[in-house]
């Protein structure tokens, strides 16, 4: 055995996994935990993606392989669902490729356009993802700050003060993970222009845009991002399928084309009642949305009201399905994720992981039932003070 690729030394088992080990440990000791900490979807689909799938299933000739840019419909269905709820026209021939999750694409995107020693700015805090591949392909990771005191957006006076010789890409993401600051088409423009200047390919990534949003936005409203810009979108937080991995990259004909180049061999196509499913996801009215809503607005007051109890300071107007909440001066994210699991099995988030910037913050989310929040606010009730 003449050891493991250099690269698998630049990045660490998930956050999330090995945790995930300490609190199953916990309830299998007879401790429940209440898990705060994953944005994974607890509702259901709508029931008409459900049979949709369910049908499609029953029929022999659906288990077969798949083509790598997904059925024709389903392409058209992502176009039509672009049109109708960003007014964002794309070619579903040439300008939307499906994919099994959009953290999929966060990988082939990065292998289409990334050399070994290119650079990558990457938001600070932000989705861990978007740092691990680049790192997992020689290229280097450059972080730029998100603060509180600039809204969670980018400072594009400190980003033109820095090299930028040697950058390809720019991550961004809108509303945003973690700090759920929403999405500002007058930003998009700012991104875009910025990337024009500089030659870079701008990447929104673009889950959140269903969550507690009132007016959904694609960074391809922003006038000229058709020139510089990719956006991944997926059904997993809009449509609850996390589980069903559905995504979906849109872009520049050309730009389409060469991801295609590397997804076609990496993987195989989407289980073809997944794309049924999808379909008929994209076809559900405004209604559903705003009754999946309501559920995540009541469960965001009792997170509130579960952090004012813990002390922790938070803004209301925000997007996306956690509350980012800033601790009490001197204390770690990892601390009080510790301590809050320890003594009232509780777990959530750190800010630590997802940047240097989200040191003094943790993320709660809005992935749990109220009962559960009730709780865990009982629990924090019984035992206060925490530290």
């Amino acid at each position: 055995m003449k050891g493991f690729a250099k690269r698998t030394a630049e990045v660490g088992e998930y956050y999330f996994s090995i945790k995930l080990k300490e609190v199953k440990r916990l309830t299998e000791e007879g401790h429940p935990v209440i898990n705060m900490g994953i944005g994974n979807p607890d509702l259901p689909p709508h029931p008409s993606v459900i049979g949709e799938l369910q049908d499609s299933a029953a029929i022999p000739s659906n288990h077969g392989y798949q083509g790598y840019q997904g059925i024709p419909e389903l392409r058209i269905a992502m176009s039509e669902f672009y049109r109708r709820h960003y007014a964002v026209d794309k070619d579903p021939q040439s300008e939307i490729l499906p994919l099994i999750g959009s953290k999929e694409g966060i990988m082939h995107i990065s292998m289409t356009f990334l050399n070994e020693g290119d650079e990558v700015l990457v938001p600070d805090p932000g989705y861990p993802t978007y740092s691990s591949v680049t790192k997992l392909l020689g290229a280097k990771v450059k972080p730029y700050a998100l603060l509180d005191s600039n809204a969670w957006y980018p400072d594009f006076d400190l980003l033109e003060q820095q090299d930028l010789s040697q950058v390809k890409l720019m991550w961004c993401n809108y509303p945003h993970m973690p700090s759920g600051a929403k999405a500002d088409i007058s930003v998009f423009e700012k991104l875009v222009s910025f990337a024009k200047k500089h030659q870079i390919v701008l990447v929104h990534d673009n889950p959140y845009s269903f969550v507690l949003e009132d007016s959904p936005k694609s960074i391809f409203q922003a006038e000229g991002a058709e020139e510089v810009a990719l956006e991944l979108n997926s059904l997993s937080k809009s449509s609850n399928m996390a589980g069903w991995r559905i995504g979906m990259a849109i872009g520049r004909k050309d730009w389409i084309a060469e991801i295609t180049k590397v997804k076609s061999n990496m993987d195989s196509g989407m289980f073809l009642p997944l794309q049924k499913g999808a379909i008929a996801a994209m076809g559900i009215d405004e209604d559903w949305f705003e009754q999946k809503n309501q559920v995540y607005g009541a469960r965001r007051k009792l997170i509130w009201r579960f952090a004012e109890l813990l002390g922790l300071e938070f803004k209301r107007d925000t997007a996306g399905m956690f509350v980012w909440a800033k601790l009490p001066s001197g204390i770690s994210g990892y601390q009080f994720v510790d301590v809050l699991l320890e003594k009232a099995h509780i777990f959530t988030a750190p800010g630590e992981i997802f940047g240097t910037e989200g040191h003094g913050y943790v993320r709660f989310s809005l992935c749990i039932a109220e009962e559960k929040i009730l709780d865990a606010i009982k629990r924090i009730e019984s035992i206060k003070p925490i530290f």
